[in-house]
């Protein structure tokens, strides 16, 4: 058996030691010689199976095609970046003037390039903050306005969002008093006006992004509270910052601050198609309270997800607003050639008409018509765990591979993992 140290100095190896850091690359060669004491392989080939072990990145996470026909797939890491935000990323990943001013050599505002590009992009705000996540915005705001105080909401609008966390919770745990007002399915202007007082820090409206209500309904709209005489807050969920035609029931940050709230909160890794992060948007007076508050410091984002979130602002459109606007003629199309591909070299595939949904928590019972490949459900499994992983979703007892979500230059991609799993 050879030594570990004679192993590890295969050039290959010494190479990859570089590339991804020597305790992963001896591990590889310690699984590579088990297998060579357990007769598996010969002693000399302990380097090569030790090369051929060697993951392909530093870092457990795998970049996975998303077949699911859920867009914003939580699960997944929500929006896949675009080509301008990956490159953004890669030059702020050095030393970089996230807050340093080159010309003067002074310090400067923190991230204030993606700041200027958030605030270009709703001009209805007056100022505007980023946190690292929604959730956090929201808790941001409750802290500095309403600690001690009271925030107004409906009980309609006591949401639950991802992995059992709730508004409610969130809201309370800043050291604010909720007042529930209404009730499950119908809250009115009396309601809210019968509750606010001295006391009122502001009033909140949750958008139920993951869950709908319906028949005897009502709620009262951002116009309706503006003229309650204390800051309304809108969180809005999934992140649009302008009106999108394809989704007339999502709300977006520009008509609700036309509507009247003095701030919005919304995601930037949905629907916006962005890095992770909470967006504040709003009144000048109120964003600089929420941005001085000691809690900003904690909340702050780094110089990756600044780089990022200013690229999808400026750049071009997002792989998210693409597959939003997919054509399903065009989608048909492409699942109709991807399976004529597959079944002429012999796997049981056919093109089949799917609806793709928005997925992350964002415009609930909206579905998008789609084409799909459809495969034996003994491949899901393989694609799975193959490189690099396919992801598809179950019907009916077989595989679908959704193309809403997968641009079209991955096509060939996806044809070639197939094929290498249904030999």
């Amino acid at each position: 058996m050879p030594r570990t140290d004679v192993v590890l100095a295969d050039p290959r190896l010494v190479a990859a030691a570089g590339r991804l850091g020597r305790a992963v690359v001896k591990d590889a060669v310690t699984q590579a010689q088990w297998q060579a004491r357990r007769g598996g392989i010969g002693p000399g080939e302990v380097a090569d199976a030790a090369v051929a072990a060697l993951p392909p990145y530093a870092t457990s996470l795998r970049p996975v095609i998303n077949m699911t026909g859920v867009l914003v797939h939580t699960n997944l890491g929500r929006a896949p970046l675009s080509s301008a935000a990956t490159e953004a990323m890669a030059a702020a990943a050095g030393s970089a003037d996230v807050e340093f001013d080159l010309v003067t050599g002074a310090r400067a505002r923190r991230g204030r390039g993606a700041m200027d590009a958030l605030a270009r992009a709703v001009p209805a705000a007056e100022d505007v903050h980023v946190v690292n996540n929604n959730a956090a915005a929201l808790v941001l705001v409750a802290t500095a306005l309403a600690a001690g105080r009271q925030i107004v909401i409906s009980r309609g609008e006591l949401v639950e969002i991802g992995d059992g966390f709730r508004i409610p919770d969130l809201l309370v745990s800043t050291g604010a008093r909720l007042c529930e007002v209404g009730t499950t399915n119908r809250t009115c202007y009396a309601d809210y006006a019968a509750a606010v007082g001295p006391e009122t820090g502001f009033v909140l409206k949750v958008h139920p992004s993951n869950f709908r209500v319906e028949g005897f309904t009502g709620s009262a709209g951002v116009a309706e509270l503006a003229g309650l005489g204390v800051p309304v807050v809108a969180d809005i969920g999934s992140g649009l910052l302008m009106r999108e035609p394809s989704l007339p029931g999502e709300p977006d940050a520009a008509s609700t601050l036309a509507a009247g709230a003095d701030l919005v909160t919304a995601s930037g890794d949905k629907l916006l198609g962005g890095p992770q992060a909470g967006l504040l948007l709003g009144r000048r007076d109120l964003v600089e309270q929420c941005r001085r508050h000691p809690l900003a410091r904690a909340l702050r984002v780094d110089k990756l997800t600044l780089a990022a979130l200013e690229a999808t602002l400026r750049g071009p459109d997002t792989p998210v607003h693409r597959a939003l606007h997919a054509d399903p003629a065009v989608l048909r199309e492409r699942a109709e050639a991807l399976a004529g591909t597959l079944a002429e070299a012999g796997v049981d595939a056919r093109a089949v008409s799917t609806e793709a949904t928005v997925g992350g928590g964002g415009a609930p019972g909206v579905r998008l018509p789609s084409a799909a490949v459809s495969l034996p459900e003994r491949l899901a499994v393989p694609l799975r765990t193959g490189e690099p992983p396919v992801v598809g979703r179950i019907e009916g007892g077989r595989l679908l591979l959704d193309l809403r979500a997968v641009l079209p230059e991955r096509d060939d991609v996806v044809v070639r993992a197939v094929l290498g799993v249904s030999g």
